[in-house]
């Protein structure tokens, strides 16, 4: 049984959802990206539907929760939720198109992997210019929405487990670790490897 405490955080979060429901739409997708300050690795972008009155215990910005509370939460979004979707930029179009445009073109390829077509979004920071839906940009909004906080909870979790794939790749740079951010020991292994493929060379220069 959740505790009063916690609903009402819930229920808190649930503030921009209840205010495009009350206008009439229907499916509302929160989007989220993990990735846009490491110096190796994609950019990845999550767009997450919450079904109305939908409640998922501990849910909250991946950034303030632990490892395995995510790992938890991602397992039970993933087939909870009334639809989800996935979209990736590698490091070579990161390096080609810029770290905005690229998050921005992660965002709209995870809008068009839902199985169910929103009718609005709701975004953490940014606008979309190409997928001619209903949208508002949300500063912080992985703290203040439900819908944008489990999109960054899938987001993080796809990412950290693309990033343990390639430490196994790519031996030898802690990917494992601290998945492509700028640590000290990240910078010292590039000191000594040199730069991998998935390294960004932008962000390396």
């Amino acid at each position: 049984m959740m505790n009063k405490i916690e609903f009402e955080r819930l229920e808190a979060m649930l503030a921009y959802e209840r205010a495009v429901w009350d206008s009439g739409y229907r499916y509302i997708a929160g989007i989220d990206e993990a990735g846009r300050g490491p110096l190796a690795g994609p950019v990845v972008s999550a767009a997450v539907i919450l079904p109305e009155r939908y409640y998922p215990e501990k849910l909250n910005d991946s950034k303030k929760i632990s490892a395995k509370i995510r790992d938890a939460l991602y397992e039970r979004l993933t087939r909870e939720v009334t639809a989800w979707g996935v979209g990736v930029c590698d490091s070579h179009e990161i390096d080609r198109v810029n770290i905005l445009n690229a998050t921005a073109l992660s965002m709209e390829r995870a809008v068009q992997a839902l199985t169910t077509q929103p009718d609005y979004l709701l975004i953490d920071a940014l606008s979309l210019r190409n997928v001619g839906i209903a949208q508002q940009a949300i500063i912080k909004g992985d703290a203040l929405s439900l819908s944008i906080a489990a999109a960054s909870v899938v987001a993080k979790v796809t990412r950290d487990r693309m990033m343990l794939e390639y430490d196994e790749i790519y031996p030898g740079y802690g990917f494992a670790k601290h998945k492509g951010y700028g640590t000290a020991e990240h910078m010292e292994n590039i000191r000594k490897l040199g730069l991998c493929p998935i390294h960004r060379i932008t962000f390396c220069h």
